[in-house]
């Protein structure tokens, strides 16, 4: 009974639930269950190592770490239920912290000649237990959220596991500089493509001529077709190497709005790529939506393409892509639904009358989106004279009314807050903006510091993007300026603590429409997001999305300079799990939210949960210390 007891708990934790049934029941015969009461010290710091790892059956056990020279112990983790300890000392022959159990605790030794077997035979239990134990471990519940959710056997998996060298094809099309456009349009069509490559002397491409080159120049143009290709040709050629990721050359494609991509190897020209390989590769990719959002000539044709979006994360969740791929993506086509409905809106009120750049925020603005709430924009337009300001008033108002009328039909709710462009606040000259931001940052009320939340991870997304620079740029000397804001800032960051109790459980909705649940927006994504914000501020990072941000600061010397691995992995595992549970929500029909239930998790994504929690806590606890001036 004992062994069959040890076989259950084993096979519903990481990292022994991985290992196949004889595998399981063998470890399980190797183990003796051992009890500690409340108070007990397990191991002591300094002491000789033991020889065996503890896996926690039932109870709490806390870490301390007393450091040399006297100074104060301090607590280093508390471990329950399913987690283990004593690792490090049984590599390093010395016990490197003190181990006390906080409750009548059983533990399961496992001891270290069996240990050591075990981890030469399974890779995946040494790097689950090294990074547990040294680390932090995400990527392996990331898999594990793949291998149980929604598409579980679908072998579709080429988009993200492919590289571009094993679907491109050989240019069959090559000219020179010289050749004449009629020239070279006769060589496609015998050789049936949709491109020809030019090729310097050198050997390398130099340009492309494209069938939308033939259409958009020399048919709509009236160019002769006796021009050499070298004034008709799309310069500089895009360019990948055969091994880049499927992935990341569609991702190129979309945000350079490009249809054919030169491979090359070492260098040299290996063969092309194109949208249409894609599709074939996909059935339904990325790019057809794109191609079709862009045909698109009014709001009725581009409202129901654009609620189609939302269907390609099933098929992006299907082919395991990272949460970072997949926001990734989406971004880029709720990106091209905006900029088509302005594009749109122009044509129904004519061209502006004073130049205007549309900025996204929030969410939208750092390209973290995952399914569509609301609507966050705002526009700023250039100053004007007093006498134009009542025509560019008058454009404006009616051009951004069209735009959230629009944007609710394809699928982007109106903000309930009313932080949208249609609202006259948020609808300004650059002048108006500065003195917002101004105020803002100088005089920072509570009120103030959350419309800087909102507002200062804006984006340009379309127009005159140098007047979002320019606001950018006022904003960035303003923080330095008034350095009190950061400290501000800083408040906001630790006041939203995640919900970790005393012996690291995690605390839950107690009662309401989400009782027992956890709302994973607010408790982990919020703060991850405000970390990366803030430091970004402090150092004058002006990139707008927390990835982008996080890499900006590697190796630098924030505070967070050394933990850019942790935290990306961290936000990287919250965000797909946020995308996994609103899926399941879209697909059964129900209203999409962040509240996820902990009993609906596997061990290792509470681990993972937990871990990430402890993250955010020891950087809110150093923010608090270096900021302790200013926070409330």
């Amino acid at each position: 009974m004992l062994i069959e007891e040890a076989v259950r708990f084993l096979s519903q934790i990481p990292p022994y639930q991985f290992l196949e049934g004889p595998a399981l029941r063998e470890l399980a015969e190797s183990l003796t269950l051992v009890f500690h009461p409340k108070g007990a010290v397990i191991l002591q710091q300094e002491g000789p190592s033991g020889d065996s790892l503890h896996i926690i059956q039932k109870g709490v056990v806390k870490i301390t770490l007393k450091p040399k020279g006297g100074a104060e112990e301090v607590v280093v983790d508390y471990r329950e239920r399913g987690e283990s300890f004593g690792l490090v000392s049984l590599m390093g022959g010395q016990q490197k912290t003190t181990a006390i159990a906080l409750q009548d605790t059983i533990c399961y030794l496992l001891p270290k000649e069996r240990l050591n077997e075990l981890v030469l035979t399974h890779p995946a239990i040494a790097e689950y237990l090294l990074q547990f134990h040294l680390t932090k471990y995400v990527d392996m519940t990331s898999r594990e959220m793949q291998g149980k959710s929604l598409f579980l056997g679908s072998s579709d998996h080429l988009l993200f596991t492919a590289q571009v060298g094993e679907i491109c094809r050989k240019v069959t099309t090559v000219v020179g500089p010289e050749t004449t456009v009629c020239q070279a349009a006769r060589r496609m069509a015998e050789d049936r493509q949709s491109a020809a490559l030019v090729i310097g002397p050198s050997g390398g491409p130099i340009g492309i001529l494209t069938d939308s080159d033939l259409r958009s120049k020399i048919v709509a143009q009236g160019w002769s077709i006796e021009l050499p290709v070298s004034y008709v040709m799309s310069h500089p050629v895009v360019s990948v190497d055969e091994k880049d990721p499927c992935f990341e050359v569609v991702l190129k494609m979309l945000q350079g709005n490009i249809h054919h991509v030169a491979v090359t190897r070492e260098g040299a020209l290996r063969g092309m790529v194109t949208n249409h390989d894609f599709m074939v590769l996909q059935g339904r990719s990325p790019l057809a939506f794109s191609e079709d959002i862009e045909r698109q000539t009014s709001l009725d044709g581009l409202a129901p393409v654009s609620q189609r979006v939302l269907t390609i994360i099933g098929g992006l969740l299907r082919e395991g892509a990272r949460a970072a791929n997949i926001v990734r993506i989406i971004s880029e086509l709720n990106d091209r639904v905006v900029r088509r409905l302005l594009d749109l809106a122009e044509q129904e009120f004519g061209p502006p009358p004073a130049p205007y750049c549309w900025l996204s925020l929030g969410s939208e603005g750092r390209k973290e989106q995952t399914f569509r709430t609301d609507q966050d924009n705002a526009l700023i337009h250039a100053d004007v004279a007093e006498e134009l300001r009542p025509k560019v008033e008058d454009y404006f108002r009616r051009f951004t009314v069209f735009m959230r009328q629009g944007l609710v039909r394809c699928g982007f709710e109106a903000c309930p807050a009313n932080y949208m462009a249609s609202n006259p606040e948020w609808r300004q000259p650059l002048s108006v903006w500065k003195h917002y931001f101004t105020g803002w940052i100088s005089d920072p009320t509570p009120e103030a510091v959350l419309k800087s939340l909102i507002f200062f991870d804006f984006r340009p997304l379309y127009g005159d993007e140098a007047l979002a620079w320019e606001l950018r740029e006022h904003m960035a000397a303003l923080v330095l300026e008034y350095p009190a804001f950061m400290g501000f800032m800083a408040n906001m960051l630790v006041r939203n603590r995640p919900p970790l109790g005393f012996f690291g459980t995690v605390a839950v909705e107690r009662s309401g429409e989400h009782k027992d649940g956890l709302n994973l927006k607010i408790k982990a994504v919020a703060p991850l997001v405000d970390i990366a914000r803030l430091f970004s501020l402090e150092k004058g990072v002006r990139a707008a999305s927390t990835i982008e941000r996080l890499e900006a600061l590697r190796g630098g010397t924030t505070l967070i300079s050394e933990r850019v691995d942790e935290l990306e992995q961290a936000f990287e595992f919250v965000t797909l799990m946020r995308v996994h549970h609103q899926y399941r929500l879209m697909e059964a029909g129900k209203t999409i939210d962040n509240f996820i239930r902990l009993d609906a998790l596997s061990s290792l994504e509470r681990q993972s949960l937990k871990n990430t929690f402890r993250l955010i806590l020891k950087i809110q606890d150093q923010v608090l210390e270096r900021y302790k001036g200013f926070i409330l």
